[in-house]
């Protein structure tokens, strides 16, 4: 059996194999930009370019591509070999700096939101170095940036690395204030994503055409059994799981992924991975990559991987936790409250600059994890409610209540936590609970925003963390440097944020329907349920400010990514509603009609026998009940059909609500029907796998 630390990262091009086959001075200055953020060296590049070509080729690779994140919210690639001809019918294997640095995919059938005409097809990725390339089937990987001609951002990557320089500059200016000689050289955000996901069988998956072409099931009528006795959560792994897991595990660690706890989790057939945090960037490609191996791993085991937010009707939907925390280029992780965190005064402004950052966009956090997949998901006691509320616990909370109110503030003594039985160990509680309703908790040293979906790119979310907090760090920075008095205004500051800034933190279960009343009657706070509520708000003008302000997006950009999201929106749905339309008429009504049929000639023929001998009230009240659903089945899939032909109106906005108020509301009625026929439909007349075989069919 291998040992992991001897195969981990065998396929990345990482410090280590930069450092042994790359040039003394190459290799420093590729390492001042990877760590310090600076300029990439043009004079390097192809120095390492014919290093990095080595070492693939080496590892069987002839080809490279630039791996790139399209608007799409998938990966991309163009792969190029590494042949060049030399005369003769021969090639040598080249690799030039300017084939690193630089790549021209074709932009044209990208999602572009606007940004260019469909004929002008010219695009560029540019190569991220601080993301270490990777061998992925047998192609050298090579991180890059997507944008088009113009140098307008196509991607989530150049927006994602904006804004990290947006916070690393305020938060920079705040260090220094703190200390004018710190030798912190720059400061970074850091994330862990937990992935959810779901696995059924093959087999299975294949006979719905629901799954495979919308990634979850339009009908399926509740099982014996879902998730009432809680027995799947951190439950035995079955073995065809475990297999799959072991295999993932290695995959992800041959490419350098932190992967660090794997379990079952809630409902049956769903699963969780999580990985160690890492830096922003490199946690979204990681994030990418895992997303991709699960799927392509699922399918040598028999098995399919769902990334679906909601595959299944009464079963928890699956969400993609975005742990968030802000650390020095020395290691030192800013939202560590330490012993004393009352003292802490460095701590407390960054906690001020978060509280402040989530209550001004709550819109933009929002607006992060909105997509088709997600509204499904959101609320109803499995995933956050679409109300944004923070977390702190009771003790940070009180410490900032009385901050606020001038009072002494105690540091509590972290208590022992015992359980009464003298052989078990003794050990320091947290200082708060873990809150699994909040959409976004303060869990030790970090935030987790629970509210991503797990097929979505943590781009988005961490693109709109970042520059809301950068925009605090920013007016904490202007009023700081231009205070006589560092103390005074520090104090300040913290006691403004937190008097004006409180409605945002709630402690309470973000479940209970009464907190969302009082969320948004009492507080002030948002609700935006649907997409078409949070998307068009992306355009307001504080919004459009903060990312013009900090460089992140132009209002171009900012207008480019509301069409592609809500396009997105309206053409999934369509396609939902297209194929719920397909299967009724292609499977579920001439499945109920073979079964009334069935019952019907049933009842005919126990009529026929001599009065008295049975009874056929059984057959000629099921066969009714079908035909009446038979009927009501069709009514709804030729409702929806009238519906869908209606929608396509106007611009995407008013489309986007058609949608909701319309199309979706129509959809909903029609697999009620199918649903119930299925409850009353014998099962080898059923046409695909029902929910029973689905949820329990992984041995």
């Amino acid at each position: 059996m291998s040992i992991v630390s001897e195969y981990f990262g065998c396929l990345t091009f990482n410090d280590g194999t930069m450092k042994e086959r790359l040039p003394r001075d190459t290799y420093q200055s590729l390492k001042k930009t990877i760590d310090e953020g600076r300029g990439l060296d043009p004079e390097i590049a192809s120095v390492v370019a014919n290093a990095m070509k080595d070492w693939a080729i080496e590892k069987g690779c002839t080809h490279y591509t630039h791996w790139f994140q399209p608007l799409s919210g998938v990966t991309a690639e163009k792969h190029e070999s590494f042949i060049s001809p030399v005369g003769d019918g021969k090639v040598i294997m080249e690799f030039s700096g300017k084939e690193l640095v630089r790549g021209e995919p074709d932009a044209s059938s990208f999602p572009s939101g606007g940004l260019r005409a469909t004929f002008e097809a010219r695009g560029y990725t540019a190569w991220d170095p601080t993301s270490y390339a990777f061998i992925k089937d047998r192609t050298l990987c090579i991180p890059t940036a997507f944008c088009s001609y113009g140098g307008e951002a196509l991607d989530k990557k150049t927006p994602l690395l904006r804004s990290m320089a947006a916070i690393n500059t305020q938060a920079m200016r705040i260090l220094r204030l703190f200390d004018p000689t710190t030798k912190v050289a720059c400061v970074r955000t850091s994330v862990g994503a937990e992935q959810e996901y779901f696995l059924v069988p093959k087999h299975l998956y294949n006979q719905r055409r629901d799954l495979i072409f919308t990634g979850r099931t339009l009908f399926g009528a509740k099982p014996p059994k879902g998730q009432e006795l809680d027995d799947h959560y951190f439950g035995t792994i079955k073995p065809a799981v475990d297999s799959f897991m072991k295999e993932l595990d290695e995959e992800l660690w041959k490419l350098g992924i932190l992967a660090k706890t794997e379990h079952n989790e809630t409902a049956p057939a769903q699963h969780e991975l999580a990985p160690i945090f890492t830096q922003a960037n490199i946690a979204t490609d990681h994030n990418q990559l895992i997303m991709e191996m699960m799927q392509k791993i699922a399918k040598r085991h028999d098995l399919v991987c769902l990334l679906h937010e909601k595959p299944f009707e009464g079963v928890n939907g699956s969400g993609k936790h975005n742990n968030w925390s802000i650390a020095t280029s020395d290691g030192t992780n800013l939202l560590t409250p330490g012993e004393t965190p009352a003292q802490n005064a460095r701590f407390l402004l960054f906690l001020c600059a978060v509280i402040k950052a989530v209550d001004e966009y709550q819109d933009l956090l929002r607006i992060s994890a909105a997509t088709a997949g997600n509204d499904h998901r959101l609320g109803a006691a499995e995933a956050p409610p679409a109300v944004i509320s923070i977390f702190l616990g009771d003790e940070l909370t009180s410490i900032l209540d009385a901050l606020e109110a001038h009072q002494q503030v105690d540091s509590k003594k972290a208590d022992q936590l015992q359980l009464g039985v003298d052989v078990l160990p003794k050990f320091p509680k947290d200082n708060t609970d873990r809150n699994r309703t909040s959409p976004f908790a303060f869990t030790g040293n970090k935030f987790e925003f629970r509210m991503v979906g797990s097929s979505n790119s943590v781009a988005d979310c961490n693109v709109a963390l970042n520059t809301a907090v950068a925009e605090s760090l920013r007016v904490f920075a202007d009023r700081l440097e231009a205070a006589d008095d560092f103390t005074y205004m520090l104090n300040h500051l913290i006691r403004k944020t937190v008097r004006e800034h409180r409605r945002v933190i709630f402690n309470g279960n973000g479940y209970d329907e009464d907190w969302i009343r009082r969320a948004t009657e009492e507080r002030g706070l948002l609700n935006l349920p649907s997409v078409p509520d949070a998307l068009p708000r992306m355009l307001d003008e504080k919004n459009v400010s903060l990312f013009t302000r900090h460089k992140v997006y132009t209002e171009a950009e900012i207008r480019s990514r509301v069409e592609v999201a809500l396009g997105n929106y309206v053409k999934t749905t369509r396609i939902e509603a297209n194929t719920m339309i397909d299967m009724v008429w292609r499977e579920i009504l001439p499945a109920v009609e073979a079964y009334g049929k069935d019952m019907a000639d049933t009842a005919l023929s126990k009529l026929a026998l001599p009065a008295g001998t049975v009874s056929a009230d059984v057959e000629l009240k099921l066969a009714a009940r079908l035909s009446s659903l038979a009927s009501r089945i069709a009514g709804c899939a030729e409702e929806l059909a009238n519906t869908l032909g209606e929608i396509g109106k106007g611009d995407l906005e008013t489309q986007s609500r058609a949608v909701r108020d319309r199309l979706i509301p129509a959809m909903e009625e029609l697999r009620r029907a199918a649903d119930e026929a299925e409850t009353v439909t014998a099962e080898k007349y059923w046409p695909f796998p029902t929910y029973a075989a689905l949820l329990f069919g992984v041995e």
